[in-house]
């Protein structure tokens, strides 16, 4: 299920940082399972690539507004 940026928005930075490592290892798995031919839906690794992109961009928005 792909996140929306004004959900993201929403988060904390603590909630922020859970959420990247989360998706760090649901990419992690994904990758595992394509690796080993296991993997049903190889669009949901583009899916989590981005969401992680979305992510850090938040974070490193909320970084530059609190200078």
């Amino acid at each position: 299920m792909k996140m929306k940026a004004s959900e993201v928005r929403k988060m904390s930075a603590k909630e922020l940082e859970s959420k990247l490592v989360e998706l760090k290892k649901d990419l992690f798995n994904l990758r595992l399972q394509h690796a080993t031919n296991q993997l049903d839906n190889p669009i949901r690794i583009a899916q989590v690539k981005r969401d992680i992109a979305r992510v850090k961009t938040i974070i490193r928005q909320q970084e530059l507004a609190s200078r």
